[in-house]
């Protein structure tokens, strides 16, 4: 992965935490990697376990952040998921994992960012 996109992806993980922060999740854990991938932001709203995915998407040239989002890319988000929560013997509380859609102009500028609860249902 080229450097450029490494920085396009943590800009947009900053402003997704720090939404969701405004929101009123608690961030507990980022960039989370295991053998079923990674999970970009783990937090908690209330008493529910939230993983985040976060597309960030400078310009259109490809597309929406919500288009990158792929069926593949939904499965290691529910291992990753469940991998977490049973590492952590968390099995038994409730969870989910949300979306954060990152769309960046072509000159930088944040165009919109969307939280989309419940993105992905095991």
């Amino acid at each position: 992965m080229s450097l450029a996109r490494v920085r396009l992806g943590q800009r947009g993980e900053l402003l997704a935490a720090e939404r969701l922060a405004a929101l009123g999740y608690q961030i507990v854990e980022r960039n989370y990697r295991c053998p079923y991938g990674e999970l970009d932001l783990i937090t908690r709203q209330g008493e529910t376990w939230v993983f985040v995915e976060v597309r960030t998407r400078q310009g259109e040239r490809f597309g929406t952040p919500e288009e990158s989002f792929t069926p593949r890319k939904r499965a290691h988000l529910i291992a990753a998921a469940q991998h977490y929560l049973q590492l952590q013997a968390l099995e038994e509380v409730s969870w989910r994992i949300d979306a954060v859609a990152v769309a960046l102009g072509a000159d930088g500028r944040l165009q919109r960012l969307d939280v989309i609860e419940n993105a992905v249902s095991g």
